[in-house]
């Protein structure tokens, strides 16, 4: 036999007892109790017409709560992609399918487990998958493992194989071209499977008792009859695609429950349930926001005070010298800038009894979590592109608290443009902007590989371009990558960034973040007894600015430039200083 408690995909609860499902049945403890340590097939959605839907098997393990399973897939294609959808969590509902059943009043007393399937949706609420294993095997002391129905975590358990040991059982001789009686059927079970059948002869003499006196008009079955009649009834926990099927030929999906006759057809549509345990966010996509904020160089100081020289001039230049002739000093500038913080801050509020109210969900928790996403969005959006707000409004995040990169062009000191010309088309302006992107890079003086971060519509104009031939130019946002010089190529919603601009190639290692202590993130609760509100504060206290010269290229809009001069002011904050060695 297989170690199948160390060896096996995934295990979970085949289904639980005392829980009435949604065909009206409630199965009972020990109802299988026969099977325990059993193997069965594992199937796709209870379909048995097609070898190709066998995913695997499984091992049975009865419990005090229901039916445990260990399910093992097996290494077809089928298999492999039922494996897939597990690991992900994409399924992780449990169903199964019994026949020879006893059962009184809706409760199933005892049966024949024949197989288990992997199903959308099973009729037990409590057959779920709980343990997943990774692809990542385990050693023999610790294995990984993730528990699906709680927020994935990662947990190690160390629990050591338990050995079976089959006891011998003992042979009944009977002589040849000699027909076996009952008794000698009955002889040759084992202890536990003639515990068994007594405890079936008594289940069947109540069922008769009570069918006597209450009219019940349960099964009865032949304890000894292994074999399947055609109108057996049978346990199938399955989205009844027989019905289904039946029920298109037929015209109509009532008539064929009825020809099936399906009592209590309501437990078949139980009332709609939501899918997931809270509420879920229409929201931007927000993986750019995590790359830039993991990008940023955080500083534990909020005052950001950056220096340079300016040796690119030709009065820094070494000279030659002639004998007799004066010699000259080097004359450089010498720029400072400095930056300092500004607190950003989200405050929202929930009427206490709503907080009370609500119990399907921790609703303080999701709304704080939303808290800090659109936090963290904002923070990303200031830094990259400035927070879109006009001047003027009282909520704009001051441009020089923190410094939008692809506005830090004044002087082309820390960031400077790629102008991109507009095509007569699509194709044409991405062209442009490649060609524009590849030729500013010989300026870049930024730290190591830098990322493009680039709105969605002129990221998919380059991944559309093509040759004469209809050819792909880049199949892949790497070969696009390569082609631009960058490390990497990031996606941001076009609603982000401004009109003018297509994008930004920087290192965000370049970029420092600062916040003293205290200024970090911080989350604020409070009471408001006057009316009965409960509200919460998420802010942060912080600066941000480009601290490398000619460490961004920006990539703008050609009809909107504006080209720098030689006697254009710099920016506020810088001090030019001349002097002389």
């Amino acid at each position: 036999m297989e170690d199948y408690k160390h060896n096996y995909d995934f295990c979970g609860w085949a289904t639980k007892n005392n829980i009435k499902c949604s065909d009206g049945r409630t199965i009972m403890k020990d109802a299988f109790i026969q099977q325990d340590g059993e193997k069965v097939p594992m199937v796709w959605n209870h379909q048995h017409n097609d070898p190709l839907n066998t995913l695997g098997h499984a091992y049975l393990e009865n419990r005090e709560d229901g039916v445990y399973m260990y399910g093992i897939f097996n290494d077809s294609v089928p298999g492999k992609q039922a494996k897939t959808l597990v690991q992900h969590g994409d399924v992780t509902s449990v169903s199964i399918y019994a026949n020879q059943l006893q059962q009184r009043s809706g409760n199933v007393l005892h049966g024949v487990i024949r197989e288990v399937s992997l199903v959308l949706a099973g009729a037990n609420p409590g057959a779920r998958i709980e343990v997943v294993h990774s692809d990542d095997y385990w050693d023999d002391e610790e294995e990984s493992v993730l528990f699906m129905n709680e927020p994935l975590e990662l947990s190690h358990a160390d629990e050591e194989a338990k050995e079976v040991k089959e006891e011998p059982k003992e042979e009944t001789k009977v002589p040849e071209n000699k027909e076996k009686t009952v008794q000698d059927v009955f002889d040759e079970l084992t202890e536990e499977q003639k515990n068994v059948v007594y405890a079936l002869i008594g289940a069947a003499l109540e069922d008769k008792e009570a069918g006597e006196d209450e009219g019940d008009e349960d099964m009865k079955h032949n304890v000894f009859d292994n074999e399947e009649k055609e109108n057996e009834d049978v346990l199938s926990h399955s989205e009844m695609m027989d019905i289904i099927n039946d029920g298109k030929r037929m015209g109509s999906l009532k008539e064929s429950f009825l020809q099936h006759g399906i009592e209590n057809i309501e437990y078949l549509f139980p009332e709609a349930k939501q899918v997931t345990n809270t509420p879920d966010w229409i929201q931007r996509d927000q993986t750019w926001v995590r790359k830039v904020m993991a990008g940023v160089h955080h500083t534990p100081f909020s005052r950001i005070k950056s220096m340079h020289a300016d040796i690119t001039g030709d009065e820094a230049r070494a000279l030659g010298y002639i004998k007799g002739k004066l010699k000259k000093e080097e004359v450089f500038a010498l720029l400072k800038r400095s930056t300092t913080p500004q607190t950003i801050y989200k405050k929202q509020k929930l009427d206490r009894d709503d907080v009370i109210d609500i119990t399907d969900f921790d609703v303080v928790a999701w709304l704080k979590g939303e808290m800090r996403l659109m936090l963290d969005e904002e923070l990303a959006r200031a830094f990259l592109f400035g927070d879109g707000r006009q001047a003027s409004s009282d909520d704009k995040i001051d441009e020089m608290h923190i410094r939008p990169i692809v506005k830090d062009t004044q002087a082309n000191l820390y960031a400077f443009y790629a102008n991109v010309t507009a095509g007569a088309d699509a194709d044409e302006t991405a062209k442009n902007l490649i060609r524009a992107a590849i030729k500013a890079r010989k300026d870049y003086r930024g730290s190591g590989s830098p990322t493009l971060f680039i709105g969605a519509d002129m990221l998919s104009d380059m991944l559309l371009l093509e040759d004469g031939f209809g050819h792909s130019l880049y199949k892949t946002e790497a070969e696009l990558a390569t082609k631009l010089r960058v490390k990497e190529i990031v996606e941001v919603p076009d609603e982000i960034v401004p009109a003018d601009f297509y994008g930004v190639i920087v290192n965000l290692n370049d970029y420092y973040v600062g916040a003293d202590k205290g200024g970090a993130v911080n989350m604020f609760d409070d009471f408001d007894i006057d009316y009965n509100q409960q509200k919460y504060l998420i802010e942060t206290r912080c600066s941000g600015a480009l601290v490398k010269p000619k460490s961004a290229i920006v990539l703008k809009k050609a009809a909107s430039e504006v080209t720098p001069n030689d006697n254009e002011v710099l920016p506020e904050g810088y001090v030019i200083q001349q002097e002389r060695e």
